[in-house]
């Protein structure tokens, strides 16, 4: 959610910028903007409600010299998304300039207590109020900018991460972070700050990820000091490895990031498992759960936090964990939980599953375990993220960069990631026979080859989009393993293609929905061949009876729901806990192509962020 960027150093900071907020536009806004401090030591301010392009256009023809600048896409919390909105937001003389990633919490009393000091505001932003702030206590404590940031930093309350400018200090850059990601990447005699490595990829490989409450000035001669905003103790910053490629942020020939991330899926799971599973030899090893192994073992539950699709990859952890290691599980929305006042003990094991691994409210939700003394454990796919630092140990998904707001191999290999747990679980607690043990393993490291067989489906698929474009509902409906991908399903319509879905048991399809279906409503049920066939039959047949309009997920070699369907999506067969990794795909499919028919903007819906970071 929202973008950073920052330079300072030699070259002309525009073009790296610039470059940069068009890196991040994966992230969803709404606007954008750019403060430079020029050659003649001008602090010019250049900002648009829209796409970076219109940024762009904006400060064409005007003076974007200068060696230090920083940069910023914004998603609207406080304040419509216009010009006057967007960031950077500037003092009172214009001499300071803020971005920030975040919510302040407590603005609107620090809000009014500026404004009976005599400041204007000029936005509806809480983010106006920090610039102000550090204004108001440099004018009257005569301190430094970079103690009057920290100082300021201490009244907030909220989530942060910003980058300060100033005409004043011109060989220096402030940036200070609290529950929002930043990242800073070292040059030669150069730095870079920005909410991920997507900018960096081009000029460095080196960066230090700042840890919550930490505060650096970047100086233009490339040195760096790490302070505490709480006390200003110093910190000697880690030297990273930026683990991406530039061919990993681009489209690779596909028309867009979402399509290029579903054909991405049978490589993503093959790196997802590999290492971690022999089906020579017969094994499995995540070493995060061997590390804990008694833990996880003698677990009094499992706990598995999530939000949006992750939720949806937790929903089948349940089954994975709960079928073949026999081990209670509790799923949970990661923004109920925190709130909820849950109950969790020492005996408990809470897994946290995030692709970007900065979900602010699963993040919360892993602080709360932690201070009960459960055990965390993290399922992230952004190494260095910050759940893979708070958590006791974890697994990296290694899906490579998800540039799609729609997630797409993120569950898939998130749902790999929890299959090998289970697996692992089911081994340690002796639960599963060793000839099904051994035929799991082994169908596991096929799957990716029976994707690419799925995805040889979609030019058929995109005859179904063109058949349903402009439909206005959805049903989804699936049991048993395949009731999670129904809601995963529904979900990736709705985000990208602005139709309304649902997703739905398909036995509970008698408790309400039924009464939607007609000759108007398309119904996609997930009926593979699985313990539910016979059941999933019967509903089939009570959506023909209505006339609904019949698209079902069957397996290879299925006859009888294939005469009752108006079109069939045939998927290999598989046992039936790995069903929901090739099921899911032709829903990926199906959705990408009807929004691309209605004109949607597929990667970057709107209204949606990749990386929910603020409540």
């Amino acid at each position: 959610m929202c973008g950073i960027v920052g330079y300072i150093g030699k070259k002309q900071a525009f073009p790296i910028i610039l470059n940069g907020l068009k890196r991040l536009e994966y992230r969803g806004y709404d606007s954008a903007g750019i403060a430079l401090l020029s050659s003649s030591n001008q602090l010019n301010i250049y900002k648009k409600k829209g796409k970076v392009n219109a940024l762009e256009q904006v400060a064409e023809g005007h003076d974007i010299s200068g060696t230090v600048g920083i940069g910023h896409t914004r998603w609207a919390t406080h304040g419509e998304a216009n010009d006057l909105n967007a960031h950077p937001h500037f003092n009172t003389n214009g001499d300071v300039a803020v971005i920030h990633n975040g919510i302040i919490e407590n603005y609107y009393s620090l809000k009014t207590e500026l404004q009976a000091r005599g400041y204007k505001f000029r936005s509806e932003t809480d983010t106006e109020v920090l610039v102000y702030l550090i204004e108001d206590i440099q004018k009257n404590a005569e301190v430094s900018l970079e103690e009057a940031v920290r100082l300021a930093l201490n009244e907030v309350i909220g989530a942060y991460a910003i980058v300060v400018i100033s005409k004043n200090d011109p060989d220096k850059l402030i940036a200070a972070k609290l529950s929002s990601p930043l990242v800073v990447g070292f040059g030669d005699n150069e730095l870079f700050v920005a909410s991920d490595g997507s900018p960096l990829i081009e000029y460095t490989k080196k960066v230090s990820y700042l840890e919550d409450g930490q505060m650096a000035v970047l100086h233009v001669d490339g040195k760096i000091d790490v302070t505490s905003v709480k006390d200003n103790t110093t910190h000697v910053p880690y030297i990273d490895e930026l683990q991406l490629k530039l061919e990993q942020i681009e489209k690779g020939g596909f028309d867009h990031f979402m399509m290029k991330e579903i054909h991405e899926q049978p490589q993503a799971i093959k790196n997802s498992i590999r290492g971690r599973i022999d089906s020579e030899q017969f094994w499995v090893n995540l070493g995060g759960v061997r590390e804990h192994e008694l833990r996880f073992k003698n677990a009094n539950k499992i706990i598995i936090v999530a939000c949006g699709t992750s939720w949806h990859s937790a929903l089948i952890g349940e089954y994975l964990i709960e079928d073949l290691a026999r081990i209670n599980v509790e799923v949970e929305y990661a923004s109920e939980f925190r709130y909820r006042n849950p109950i969790i003990t020492e005996n408990d094991v809470v897994i946290a599953i995030s692709q970007s691994g900065e979900t602010a409210d699963t993040r919360a939700a892993l602080e709360l375990a932690k201070s009960k003394g459960a055990l965390t454990y993290g399922i992230c796919n952004v190494v260095g993220s910050s759940i893979s630092r708070m958590t006791d140990a974890g697994s990296y998904t290694h899906a490579g960069p998800e540039i799609g707001v729609a997630s797409t191999k993120a569950f898939t290999t998130q749902v790999s990631i929890l299959a090998l747990m289970a697996l692992q679980l089911a081994e340690i607690k002796g639960t599963l026979s060793q000839s099904k043990f051994h035929e799991y393993i082994t169908e596991l490291e096929a799957l990716p080859q029976k994707i690419e067989k799925i995805l040889k489906a979609d030019p058929y698929i995109q005859e179904i989009a063109e058949t349903f474009q402009d439909t206005t509902n959805f049903l989804y409906l699936g049991r048993g393993y395949n009731f999670p991908v129904a809601l995963e399903g529904a979900l990736k319509l709705k985000e990208i293609s602005y139709i309304h879905a649902e997703g739905y048991p398909a036995a509970e399809m008698k408790h309400g929905p039924i009464a939607l279906i007609d000759e108007n409503m398309p119904v996609v049920v997930l009926a593979p061949l699985t313990q539910h066939y016979e059941k999933v039959l019967s509903n089939i047949e009570e959506v023909k009876t209505r006339k609904g309009r019949l698209i079902a997920i069957v397996s290879e070699g299925d006859t009888e729901i294939s005469k009752l369907a108006e079109y069939v999506i045939r998927i290999p067969k598989t046992d039936e806990p790995f069903t929901p990794i090739l099921s899911v795909i032709p829903l990926q499919l199906l959705a990408y192509h009807i929004a691309v028919l209605r004109g949607c903007d597929v990667d970057q819906p709107r209204n949606l962020a990749k990386s929910v970071t603020v409540e």
